[in-house]
């Protein structure tokens, strides 16, 4: 493969000697290499202001990020080879961390595969493209997971927000197989269904498994509310960990069915109940109903999509939490998320202390969690590391 070269301006280099993937397009030196000469997802040969080879890396010169690193070694660009060794890879850390062969195989960045997401739910496989280097090598990634997994089906998902970005169209195919309706799983020993051709993302969050897990040891006998349930990821596992009731709260009639019979199959039909509507609206009838929960689950969508985003954000995580709390029994726990990254820990933690205040309760923060074994925080992109959950119980004052 014979690459034309990208050089980067004096000092453009730093950030990617240092372990980081991502090249802005004022750090190009536009002089040298003009970035609207390359097509978008081209390979090319990275050099910083010298001259000197840093590795191989997609561009997209039409995107602030128009640079992602593929590789550090010139002899392997990114092509069926390499990305058979870097499946191999993955696929060993997350068979070092779980019993069942249903995670996320591949999460961009972190597993050194810039814009492309792969869950797997046993032999059926959810691919998600983001860039336009990875739209290019779309039969590679087939041609790769077939070498390396025999699946039964392969979806690609790339109907992501990011790919408008990145000047890519929007679809859904199943490129290999055929695939169910809903698709099984399992997650801390509990049998699910995801609907991985309609529903959010991939069809399923696998990011919360451990924090689902520690859920589970809470909720025996008790009478839980799941806000933004979906499709009952956190609903369905506390019917299966013994809760006496359920109530899943969605705004998509088609995520609660879902949620129903996540519900069935874990013999809790007839302790679930689900609300379909505003969570903000619904739990403000339920406030003025008096109902009363042990523990109520927040773990909304992201509130903070881009950083001007932060201030009404964090007014939504205030308000959400508030009307959690009113709905908790005296010694009852929040469990309360974000996905958000521009939200930071201390905010969310901070917004929970608030609130808590402002109901005249005492807040006491017992467990924190993040994201699972298989969402693998790259220590050089902070990015990567996005998802939050405190577990609290809200006390009487005293």
């Amino acid at each position: 493969m014979n690459l034309r070269p990208l050089q980067l301006q004096n000092n453009a280099d730093r950030r990617l000697r240092a372990g980081h993937l991502w090249i802005y397009s004022n750090e190009v030196d536009n002089q040298a290499t003009p970035l609207k000469a390359f097509e978008p997802g081209e390979q090319v040969v990275v050099q910083d202001a010298r001259g000197k080879a840093l590795g191989i890396a997609s561009v997209n010169p039409n995107t602030l990020i128009c640079g992602r690193m593929l590789s550090r070694d010139l002899r392997y660009p990114l092509d069926r080879s390499l990305l058979v060794h870097r499946f191999k890879v993955a696929q060993s850390l997350r068979e070092m961390c779980f019993d069942q062969p249903c995670y996320r195989l591949i999460f961009g960045d972190a597993d050194l595969l810039p814009g492309l997401v792969v869950d797997r739910f046993y032999d059926i496989f959810v691919v998600q493209i983001s860039s336009a280097g990875m739209e290019r090598l779309q039969q590679e990634i087939v041609d790769a997971l077939n070498k390396v997994f025999q699946p039964q089906a392969i979806v690609f998902r790339n109907d992501g927000k990011m790919r408008a970005t990145e000047g890519l169209e929007t679809y859904v195919e199943v490129v290999q197989g055929e695939v169910p309706e809903l698709a099984p799983l399992m997650e801390n020993g509990v049998n699910l269904l995801a609907p991985i051709l309609t529903g959010q993302k991939t069809g399923w969050f696998y990011d919360h498994r451990e924090n689902r897990a520690r859920m589970q040891t809470l909720v025996k006998g008790k009478r839980v509310l799941d806000l933004f349930s979906y499709v009952g990821g956190w609903g369905a596992q506390a019917l299966a960990a013994g809760a006496s009731e359920v109530v899943c709260v969605d705004a998509s009639v088609t995520a609660l069915e879902v949620a129903a019979e996540n519900a069935r199959i874990n013999e809790g039909e007839t302790r679930f109940r689900g609300l379909q509507g505003d969570a903000f609206e619904l739990c403000k009838a339920l406030v003025a109903d008096k109902e009363r929960f042990d523990v109520v689950i927040v773990d909304p969508p992201a509130f903070i999509a881009r950083r001007k985003d932060i201030r009404n954000g964090e007014r939504a995580y205030a308000r959400i939490n508030n009307l959690a709390m009113r709905l908790l029994e005296k010694d009852g726990t929040l469990i309360s998320a974000s996905c958000s990254m521009h939200l930071e820990k201390s905010r969310l933690v901070d917004i929970l202390r608030a609130n808590s205040r402002e109901l005249d309760r005492n807040g006491q923060i017992f467990a924190q969690g993040s994201q699972g074994s298989d969402h693998p925080i790259h220590p050089a992109i902070p990015e990567t590391e996005y998802l939050k959950a405190y577990f609290m119980r809200v006390l009487p004052a005293g």
